[in-house]
């Protein structure tokens, strides 16, 4: 396996599936003399809060819950 040009490298699927590295999952590097670890993150951000963060106060209509719903519905 090789490391590109941008220092990328593709992690093996059944590896990825062992580790349960999924899309989006933040890892961390660990270097331990001449030996490198990727690990899951301990405290990755979650996805949701996020969102949340960057859509907070993005709204210009004001509607009901219902209205949503209604519109969510095409009702």
């Amino acid at each position: 396996m090789r490391i590109t040009s941008k220092g990328q490298v593709t992690i093996p699927v059944d590896i990825r599936l062992k580790a349960g590295l999924l899309p989006n999952t933040e890892v961390e590097f660990v270097v331990r003399g001449h030996t490198v670890i990727v690990r899951k993150a301990e405290k990755a951000p979650r996805r949701g809060r996020e969102l949340l963060a960057i859509m907070r106060g993005k709204a210009t209509a004001r509607l009901s819950t219902d209205e949503i719903m209604a519109l969510t519905r095409g009702a």
